[in-house]
């Protein structure tokens, strides 16, 4: 685990070493170990490393045998051995034991189509100087993040934004349509990034960079075949198999390694899946809360007394202001989840300990776990009872009346959501109940000189999603869309951000390639079923999972904001949101966020996500602009 960063030029200009150390040392979180530079003419490379698979020898950048080819790494190749011992028959020749060469041997031995050989989590650079050619690749499901930004010139890349900031050359624009989708989603979809000229490298992509410019491509999406569906049995049998083998493959490590446990069936089934395989007990780190509707502790502790862990835990308090402030910096660019804070203190408990984590983010997405998807399957028989004005108009102002549960969920809270969500499009599927701010909120939140700036909304975004899923029954489609964008650049950037954050390394196997490509190849009723989610899964569980654990409903990992807002986060939301901050910045209408303010601390709504929301960006705005 690494964080990677370089410069790359057409004109074979020396690159200049001390604006290469700066934008490295932005990254030093990442990788406390050790760093690593290589500069050439046109090219310099540098690494930041936190040393886990060949500590001895596996220090980067990393050449072949002759000095042509240089890559920096950042992630883990599970299937790195048999990758090798493919290789050393075809003759190439190994000095270490470390994941980082076999990349560079799989590039002289398949060039750019190396990257459909490697099972893991990585984002890489590789300089091909024979060719003058920086090749880049992120991971098929954007568990490591990459950015980049050009000019008619050069190249600059990082794992963070921060190393890219850190060169003189990238102009920090704000980006409007990048603001848009955030408000509107909590998170900034790929490619945009909050700046304008600087873009994510999508998940499943590559890029190269020579003298013709720069050439972004898809090498990998996920397939849908036409074979008949396997029964259930035979389902769950290849599913038990598929994640015992991910599981395995991501013990690798010469360092302790442990795994972080909610409590849910998908943190469980990994530890479960450990606890076979391992021949000492699993260490496992849970976090809680004071509000029993948001605290998961006594299934946590269920699951760890049942696999006999070593099992930690912590309480996240509300007294957290000084915690938000300090994450956002994290963050590079905003991120509205909630759940930053506890994934961030869970890291910080289990980096005491281990140096590498295993988690179960990704069973939501691959096996049906969100209300959402319930929500579309209800919404279907909804709008054929009610008229489309009923819906839209007449149902949200009577749904507004009610005042919101203090509990995390609960039927009226349920209510409202659903019936806010029902009334925006349908064609939108179940993405409606993850928007945040209708476009009517949008025209009264925004300033008209900002508003004209957007060019692409979050509704066109999600379209163009759906649309590339094909014409796969309308669950899977949703599932397609959710691992293309609020998996990729909303879970994995949070929890690769606050892992990192305490130089922690997290592992999914939920997201091993080949379980991705199995779960959205079921058929929707092995997925969900009419009061349950997660068929599949609860059913290949059953007898290996304590019960309850196997019933227990999806509660997600958040925290009791829209209560903190009123109380210990209340003095800062007043200041974050004032009116006069407000006004200074020029994008949003005051009165507006008043409104929102004024209902949310009366308890009249729960507008904690917009709010939040708001917050993130200006604190963002604070640290990074001002």
């Amino acid at each position: 685990m690494c964080g990677i960063t370089g410069i790359a030029n057409r004109k074979h200009e020396a690159i200049d070493s001390s604006e290469l150390q700066r934008m490295c040392a932005m990254l030093q979180h990442r990788g406390p170990d050790e760093d690593g530079f290589f500069t050439d003419d046109g090219i310099g490379l540098a690494m930041r490393r936190l040393s886990i698979v060949d500590l001895a020898t596996g220090q980067q950048p990393m050449t072949n045998e002759d000095g042509t080819v240089w890559v920096i790494f950042n992630g883990e190749i599970y299937n790195h051995r048999p990758i090798r011992e493919k290789l050393q028959q075809q003759g190439h020749i190994f000095r270490t034991q470390s994941d980082t060469e076999v990349i560079i041997h799989a590039y002289e031995a398949y060039g750019e189509a190396c990257v459909e050989q490697f099972n893991g989590m990585f984002a890489f650079a590789i300089w091909d100087s024979s060719q003058r050619k920086l090749f880049l690749a992120r991971d098929r499901l954007g568990i490591k993040p990459l950015y980049y930004w050009s000019d008619s010139d050069q190249l600059v890349f990082g794992s963070e934004l921060k190393a890219i900031l850190a060169h003189h050359a990238p102009p920090r624009t704000l980006c409007p349509n990048a603001i848009d989708h955030f408000l509107t989603l909590e998170y900034i979809p790929a490619p945009l990034t909050i700046f304008e000229t600087i873009y994510k490298l999508p998940a499943g992509h590559t890029l190269t960079f020579d003298e013709h410019g720069v050439k972004v491509k898809r090498y990998w999406d996920v397939r849908f075949d036409d074979k008949p569906a396997q029964s259930e049995d035979e389902a769950v049998a290849i599913l038990r198999d598929l994640l015992q083998d991910a599981v395995q493959m991501r013990l690798m490590s010469d360092v302790p390694l442990g795994a972080l446990l909610s409590g849910g069936i998908d943190s469980s089934t990994i530890v479960q899946a450990m606890s076979t395989t391992m021949t000492e007990p699993v260490k496992t780190f849970s976090i809680g809360f004071g509000d029993p509707t948001y605290n998961e502790l006594p299934y946590a502790r269920l699951a760890a007394t049942a696999f006999h862990t070593e099992h930690r835990e912590a309480y996240l308090e509300p007294d957290i202001v000084d915690l938000a402030q300090r994450l956002i910096c994290h963050l590079d660019e905003p991120l509205g989840d909630f759940s930053i804070m506890p994934t961030f203190l869970v890291s910080q408990i289990a980096r005491q300990h281990v140096t590498v984590a295993l988690a179960g983010d990704g069973g939501d997405e691959l096996f049906a776990g969100y209300d959402t998807y319930v929500a579309q399957a209800m919404a279907q028989r909804y709008e054929r009872v009610l008229p489309t004005a009923v819906r839209e108009r007449f149902a949200p102002k009577i749904a507004a009346r009610f005042k919101p549960q203090a509990a995390k969920k609960g039927l009226t809270n349920k209510v409202k959501r659903f019936v806010e969500g029902a009334a925006l499009p349908p064609s939108l599927q179940h993405t409606r109940w993850m928007m945040f701010l209708t476009s009517a909120d949008r025209r009264a939140l925004y300033r008209p000189n900002f508003a004209a700036t957007i060019t692409n909304t979050p509704e066109e975004t999600i379209a163009g999603h759906f649309a590339r899923a094909g014409q796969c029954d309308p669950l899977t489609r949703q599932q397609y869309v959710d691992v293309n964008t609020y998996l990729v650049d909303n879970i994995l950037t949070k929890v690769d951000r606050m892992s990192m954050a305490t130089s922690l390394e997290v592992r999914v196997p939920f997201l091993d390639h080949r379980i991705v490509e199995f779960a959205l190849n079921l058929p929707p009723h092995f997925k969900l079923r009419p009061g349950q989610t997660k068929w599949l899964l609860r059913r290949a569980m059953t007898g290996y999972l304590p019960q309850p654990i196997i019933d227990k409903p999806k509660e997600g990992f958040s925290i009791p904001m829209k209560h903190w807002l009123r109380s210990t986060l209340k003095p800062l939301l007043l200041d974050t949101l004032s009116a006069e901050t407000i006004t200074r910045r020029g994008l949003f209408n005051p009165t507006t966020i008043n409104h929102w303010i004024d209902a949310h601390l009366t308890g009249s709504a729960n507008h904690s996500h917009r709010l939040w929301a708001l917050m993130v960006l200006e604190l963002w705005q604070q640290a990074n602009l001002d």
